[in-house]
């Protein structure tokens, strides 16, 4: 099964309120911060939510 590495790349700070509960829910606590999750459509939504925030990469 495909897997997904998201990094977090800027801070959250200034942004929503719904950004910052979306990345602590990613698991992403700080900046750089690295993450691999399954790649499956509830956490490609929640990539997409905070896209400006973080890069995904995908990993065999």
């Amino acid at each position: 099964m495909a897997r997904l590495k998201i990094t977090q790349t800027k801070s959250y700070i200034g942004s929503k309120q719904n950004h910052r509960d979306t990345l602590r829910s990613l698991g992403l606590k700080r900046m750089n911060d690295v993450v691999v999750k399954e790649d499956r459509p509830e956490i490609r939504g929640m990539a997409q939510t905070v896209r400006h925030l973080v890069t995904v990469e995908e990993v065999d």
